[in-house]
């Protein structure tokens, strides 16, 4: 094989096999009679190691240090393990593409492509031009975004909150304290509802502490004007105590 040969098969360009060779990470074969490089067999494993170790985040000199101590292994063991590591690369992408797949099923929205679990949810709530039920579904995207694995469970938890008949009447209540004052007397009746409206099932994967105080529960909360801000404090704070009084 010659250099652009060997650079193609195993996915560099000519450029980068010559700063290789410049720097010995890889030897430079001999040249034929007609003055080309004529690469192997080894020559191109040796290279798609290179490239695999480098792709993982090793610097050059981390990559030397590898392939110093993979010096004299046989080819055949070489080879094995880039076919192993060509099938894991394989399995990861067939998973991806699976994901890829339900994200493409779900609605394409603006705020689009949700995760499963998300688009599961909104998918069985009820329609409604509420501000606060799309500022509703902006949090739960970040939350969703920010969370880990059990990010999918809370969402199936919630589901029934969000089927629930009054939903959309709380929404349209916390819309009306849009441009009220932390002293309206309507914020504490509805934070009192919002909270008997949520799922003790949810609870059970809120973690302990103070939510409306630190992190994402502080950015949540500077999303709001002063009155909603006010419910919404009082709903975590409320949420917050069940919690505590659960595992207890």
């Amino acid at each position: 094989m010659r250099i652009g040969e060997i650079a193609a098969l195993v996915g560099v360009t000519s450029r980068a096999v010559r700063h290789y060779h410049h720097i010995g990470l890889l030897p430079e074969p001999a040249r034929q009679a007609n003055g080309y490089r004529a690469y192997t067999v080894r020559d191109a494993v040796l290279l798609a190691r290179i490239r695999r170790l480098s792709e993982i985040g090793l610097s050059l000199d981390e990559v030397r240090d590898v392939l110093a101590d993979d010096a004299g292994r046989e080819l055949a063991e070489v080879l094995g393990e880039l076919d192993a590591d060509l099938a894991r690369q394989e399995r990861e992408i067939h998973e991806r593409r699976q994901v890829l797949a339900v994200l493409l099923e779900a609605p394409l929205t603006s705020d689009g492509p949700l995760s499963p679990a998300l688009a599961a949810l909104l998918e069985h709530a009820p329609a409604t031009t509420s501000p606060a039920a799309a500022k509703d579904r902006e949090h739960l995207s970040l939350l969703d975004a920010a969370g880990d694995g059990a990010g999918a469970e809370l969402l199936a938890a919630l589901r029934p909150l969000a089927e629930a008949p009054g939903v959309l009447v709380l929404y349209e209540r916390l819309d009306e304290l849009a441009g009220a004052g932390v002293d309206d007397p309507r914020i504490a009746p509805l934070a009192a509802e919002l909270v008997a409206a949520v799922p003790d099932e949810v609870l059970a994967m809120i973690p302990e502490g103070e939510p409306s105080t630190t992190g994402l529960g502080r950015v949540l909360l500077d999303d709001y004007p002063p009155a909603q801000r006010a419910v919404v404090s009082r709903v975590m704070e409320a949420l917050a105590e069940r919690v505590r009084g659960r595992n207890a």
